[in-house]
This record gives C-alpha cells, structure tokens and sequence, in this order.
C-alpha cells in the first residue's frame, strides 16, 4: 500500500501593482494535480485547470479529507522511483515576493514558479491542487524584516466561534486578499469559552492591504465566568520567529461602548498588548481590528493568552500565525542552467532527479552534484559532478564549461561517446578530470593544456587518437598524474607510439580533398572505359551477324562482280556509267 504524504499547496504571489484603486483582476492559476480535465467545483464553481507543468510523478485517484474543500478527486505522487526531487514549472507567472503557507520550496526564476518536493523517505511526497494567486504587495507586512528574501509559513490559521472551515472565496472576499483557508474552531475548551455571531456588517474589514473577508468578524469566542483568560496553544518548531496576527471585532451585545471590555495579550507569559480595548482601537463596535507582531520562540509549544482586565472577558475572533523564514540563497541561474543541458545531453534516468535548485534546500542537494556557499557572492554553485558507473549513454557538450566552479568531474564507467569539449579548457579551477572507460573518440583538445591546476587526469579506455597535447606531456615531470593508455591512437608522450609526421589541420583537409578528388576522376573514367567497351562489342555483335545471313552474301558476291566488270571503262563520264549501272 502506498503512503501518501497530503500537501495541500497554497502560494500566494506578491507582484508590484498600481496604486490606482481601479486596477484589474489579480492574476489567478489553479491547478486540480492528476486531473485529466479542466473542471469547477462548487459552491463557487471556481475553474481548475488540468494537471500540467509537472516533471514527473504519477496521478491518482483521491479521497480527500472531508474538512478539506474543495473536493477535488485527482492528486500526483512522486515515488522515489521518480526521482528524489520534482518540481511543478509554471511559466509566465508575475514576478514579485511570495509568501508560502505549505510544506513546499517554492523559487521564482525569471518569471515563472518552480514548486518543488523532495523524498525524505518517508512515504510519497503527494500534491491535491495548486494555487497561484496574486496580492497586495504590502499584504502581511510585519515589520523592517519583511522583503524580498523572507517567505512566511503558515502554522495556523483559525477562526473562532464557528464550526464551518471556509475560504476566502467562501466568504465572498475580495480576491486581492487570495483564498486564503480558515479553520474553525469553536471551542478552545470545555467551558472556556462560549461562541459569538452575529449577521450585521462589520466596518474596515476588507481593506487594503490584507483584504479580510467581512464574514471573518461575524463570529467570535468570548471567556467565561468560570475561565476568565482565554487561552490557546499550538504547536510549532523550536529556534523559529513567528508573525503572530490576531484579530478582533465587537459583535457582544452586551458591550455597548468603549472601555466596557479592555484586556492584556501575552504570548508564552509575556506581555505583548496591554489594555486592547476593541471598541476604542477600532472606533466603534461591529469593527475590525487586527494587531500583529513578531516573536522569537525557543520552546516547542506556542500560547496566546487574553487576560481580562475591565469585564471580566476577553473576545477574540481569529489567529494567524506563520514562521518567519529567511529564504535559502539560491544556485547561479547560469550553472543551474548548464546543469540542465549536461541532465539532457547525458541522458540521466528519473531517478536522478535533477529538478528545481541543484543546492538547495541544502539538506537534499541533487545527486552526483557538490555545492559550495560562496559568502561574497550569497549563491550556491557547483564544485564537482560525480557521475561515475550510472550508465549514462549520451555526450558531453560545451554547456559544461558553464560550470565555472568545477573543481572535480568524474564521468568514469559509463558509455558516454562523441569527442570531448574543447570548452573544457575554460574551467581553469579543473584539478581532476576523470573520463576513463567510455567511448570518446576524436583528438584530446589542446585546450585541455591551459587547466593549470589539473593535477589528475584520467583518459584511458576509450577510442582517443592524435598527438596528445605537448602542454600535458610537460606537465608529467611535475608530478602529474595522467593516464591515457587503452588508446590506440594516441602517440607522442613516453609509453605511447612515436608520431608520425605531423600535418597541420589545413594539411589534412587538403589530402581528404585530393583523395576525394581521385575517386571521383576513377569513378568517371571507369563510367567511360565501361560505355566505349559496351559499344565495340555491340558493334561487333552486328557484324558477325551480317556475315552468317546468305542472303546478304549472295547480295555482297553480286556486287562486287559488277564493279570488277566495269572497271576497264574508267575513261567514261559518270553520266556513262550511272545508266548502265543502274540497268
């Protein structure tokens, strides 16, 4: 049986927008993964695309939790079979800064999102839908941490007093908040609280630049005689800092005006909002109003405390927390790039993987690729390709010398062909070069003479010809150590054959051309010789026939008889001799 590991993914997109309040409609992509069709889903009947942009991974039939909306019957898994990374590629996305509330990396590179899933080993990484929705670019701003480099992770997201999970689109929000998930939560426990609602309109709820649904604030909790502090605990990881956003409304009827309900908030025992007064921070009842701050937790368990003060009650309508995450330094665009060509060009298996970033997250770096930090720069690149006895059946290709970093390739054991890329001697950082046991043929290229930091170089077992480069013979008598035996063609250093006399490449196309040159001029005389010696042969054919005929012997006997009976008369004139010729 198959484990499955459910994401429910949800990016939204933070992309600059104008100011104007009439701007268009918030760029939107959803896709239900594994299905076949585009299909709509009430009760709202939203479009979801069919499953596309995906590397690899399977589909499937599903049977989702029954809290989960909406219900959408397809997902994809990614057996490890598949690979130990793939990734969904949308492109033509809006750039800007996203914020991510899933188990999920997601990278924005050049206008599209890459949205990735890495095997830890434990069961299938799995995937119900997509979403792709574009924001407010000052949506959840928290503080001067806020920017490009940081992605907020949600760790809960409640709302309270109601026993109904809804979304955004639910709650008929205005779609530059997102769609965002709500989980309900009626109770934080048995006699602490007692649930509040109410139909009337709530003032200042859906504004810029977090846009919350106006239906949010039409429920809430409110403590009790028996339990005066409201209380709710979760779990989170330890060493994290956390966005917290709360948000209230005064929906009691029994509180009428400001300063009738006034309490302390305390985070882990600390307080961090003393004497909220909902009705006088908002300006009226049946008001929104959301305070925010960030905290740094040590401890596994988080608790959001609401102290009464005037009242004897507290009220809270919902809570939002993330995890402050800095974003991870990606890998050069570049070597991510040749990266790709050389996956295409050596023809690597699935499982390899080799999707999304080839370093990070750090803890599951592609197969066969070695990462180095470059502090200076804040990017990861590439220092070694260790791809030896995997089976690669491809070329190599001059993309490889965009790997500026290379310290180290072995390619040994595999049934790699074609020559190899002059480009190489580019990648003067080069200290081991190992192309042994494969099927490289053509010249060694002099190029590979400049990589002065080459110190082991392994060619041996392949179908290699030529003078190997004198640059690389002199490099021997410094304690280099080269290998190039198992060539048949190679010559010109100790312990391969002496060299013949060497021609210049412009030398050797002009003997291919006179060789050329010469089987053209055989093939055309041979034609010649042929066509004279069919026609003699034909025309010798004709006359032995001529001669077996007796008819034309008796013709031939006569007429010679003739002319011999004639010729005594050569005095005559040919007008003489016409007529009795004839008669």
């Amino acid at each position: 049986m198959l484990r499955f590991t459910l994401l429910w993914l949800l990016v939204f997109l933070f992309a600059s927008i104008s100011s104007s309040s009439a701007r268009p409609a918030p760029y939107a992509m959803r896709i239900s993964c594994g299905a076949r069709q585009n299909i709509r889903t009430p009760p709202t009947y939203t479009r979801w695309y069919k499953d596309f942009a995906y590397t690899g991974g399977i589909p499937a039939n599903a049977t989702a939790p029954s809290h989960i909306t909406p219900p959408l019957k397809t997902l994809r898994y990614f057996p490890l079979s598949e690979g130990p990374e793939n990734c969904y590629i949308i492109n033509r996305v809006p750039k800007g800064h996203y914020s991510v509330f899933a188990e999920a990396l997601v990278f924005l590179l050049d206008g599209s999102v890459s949205i990735c899933f890495h095997s830890t080993g434990h069961g299938d990484p799995t995937i119900i839908s997509i979403e792709i929705l574009q924001i407010d670019e000052r949506a959840y701003y928290f503080g001067p941490e806020w920017g490009r480099g940081v992605i907020l992770k949600t760790t809960s997201r409640l709302t309270c007093g109601t026993s109904k999970p809804k979304f955004d689109e639910d709650y008929s929000g205005d779609h530059w908040g997102g769609d965002r998930f709500w989980h309900p939560i009626r109770t934080f426990g048995k006699n602490a609280d007692a649930p509040r609602s109410t139909e009337s309109g709530i003032k200042k709820a859906s504004t810029v630049p977090n846009f919350y649904p106006e239906a949010l604030y039409q429920s809430a909790v409110v403590s009790t005689d028996s339990k005066p502090d409201l209380a709710y605990t979760m779990d989170v990881d330890p060493n994290k800092n956390y966005s917290i956003w709360l948000h209230f409304a005064e929906i009691d009827a029994t509180i009428t005006s400001a300063g009738k309900r006034v309490f302390d908030v305390l985070i882990n025992g600390d307080t961090f909002f003393e004497n909220v007064d909902v009705v006088g921070m908002s300006g009226d009842r049946y008001t929104a109003l959301v305070l925010n701050t960030t905290v740094a937790l040590s401890g596994r368990t988080l608790t959001i405390t609401l102290h009464p003060k005037k009242g004897n009650h507290a009220i809270l309508t919902a809570i939002e927390v993330f995890q402050v995450i800095v974003a991870e330094s990606k890998t050069s665009s570049e070597e991510v790039r040749a990266l790709q060509s050389l996956k295409k060009s050596l023809g690597l298996p699935n499982r390899f993987g080799w999707n999304g970033d080839p370093c990070v997250p750090k803890e599951h770096p592609w197969s066969g690729a070695d990462c180095h930090f470059d502090k200076s720069g804040r990017k990861w690149f590439i220092d070694g390709l260790g791809l030896d006895n995997q089976g690669l059946r491809g070329s190599l290709t001059n993309e490889i010398s965009k790997l500026h970093h290379l310290q180290s390739i072995n390619l040994s054991g595999n049934s790699i062909h074609g020559a190899i890329p002059s480009s190489l001697g580019a990648v003067t950082s080069l200290e081991i070069l190992d192309l042994s046991y494969n099927f490289l043929n053509g010249s060694i290229p002099e190029s590979l003479g400049k990589l002065t930091a080459l110190r082991r170089l392994n060619l041996n077992g392949n179908s290699l010809s030529g003078r190997v480069p004198s640059a690389l013979g002199g490099r021997l008598l410094n304690g280099a150590s080269f290998n190039f035996t198992d060539n048949h063609g190679l010559c010109g250093i100790p312990g391969l054959p002496k060299c013949g006399p060497h021609l210049s490449a412009g030398a050797k196309v002009g003997i291919a051309f006179a060789v050329f040159l010469s089987l053209v001029l055989l093939v055309i005389c041979s034609i010649c010789w042929w066509k004279r010696r069919r026609n003699i042969l034909r025309a010798q054919q004709i006359a032995a026939a001529s001669r077996s005929a007796p008819y034309a012997k008796s013709r031939t006997q006569s007429s010679h008889d003739i002319q011999m009976s004639r010729n005594p008369s050569r005095g005559r004139t040919a007008s003489e001799n016409g007529p009795s010729l004839l008669s």
